[in-house]
């Protein structure tokens, strides 16, 4: 069984849109939406969970009826962190998946993945127990220094960009958690499974990634959504007619 888990506990403060980013709406469709149907349309993925802020399940609720989002089976409340979040929706599937199930996190305001992303994640997880979308660094890279400056240089060759999703046998996600609340790491580390991962001295597997899986994190992450989306529409359009 693939069940995605969608994070969508956070307030997103950073976009100033008046509402956490995941529910702001684009074309008059809230983000949520689309993240979700990225998995609704996946034939491989059986079921989603979503990690809702509280004060948000109810319009959650009305999202799932409007876009028929039928293989939504369960809403889980987020914490007050990232990182309760995750741990609450990884414990709230305890009775609901065999160690053998596949558990894909996607963050509820990354909507422009690709079903290409997902499968491929789905592809590797399959064979290593542990998949994450990696993208290679385009750009290049320096260090971030005190006062603005910038005195190293950083061979981008070297390093990935971490996306969404990340996917893993249930019962591996498990036992990274209790690994890291054994060694004392769920404060001090940086709070994503797959930096506990790196503190545990475990090996990521990468899936494909590329550059369009972004994170929304700002207000113009906002904007070059809309464009994608308006992108997208005219193109089904065009093959509609």
């Amino acid at each position: 069984m693939i069940t995605a888990m969608i994070l969508a506990g956070g307030s997103g403060s950073r976009v100033g849109a008046g509402r956490p980013k995941q529910f702001v709406e684009i074309l008059g469709k809230p983000v949520l939406a689309y993240t979700i149907e990225l998995y609704q349309k996946n034939p491989q993925v059986d079921a989603i969970e979503i990690v809702c802020h509280a004060d948000w399940i109810h319009y959650l609720e009305t999202i799932i009826e409007n876009y028929r989002l039928s293989k939504v089976k369960w809403i889980t409340h987020g914490g007050e962190t990232f990182q309760e979040s995750v741990i609450n929706g990884v414990n709230y599937l305890k009775d609901k998946l065999d160690n053998n199930d596949m558990v894909m996190i996607h963050y509820g305001a990354a909507p422009f993945t690709s079903q290409h992303i997902i499968s491929d994640g789905i592809r590797v997880c399959k064979e290593h127990g542990i998949s994450v979308s990696c993208t290679p660094c385009f750009q290049l890279l320096g260090s971030n220094d005190e006062n603005r400056e910038s005195k190293t240089w950083i061979d981008r060759d070297k390093q990935v960009q971490i996306c969404c999703p990340q996917s893993f046998r249930y019962g591996y996600l498990l036992d990274i958690y209790h690994r890291a609340e054994e060694k004392g790491l769920l404060d001090v580390i940086e709070p994503h499974t797959t930096s506990l991962m790196y503190a545990l001295g475990d090996t990521i597997y990468q899936s494909y990634g590329d550059q369009t899986n972004i994170k929304i994190t700002t207000k113009e992450d906002l904007e070059l959504f809309e464009g994608y989306a308006l992108l997208r529409q005219s193109r089904q359009e065009e093959q509609g007619g």
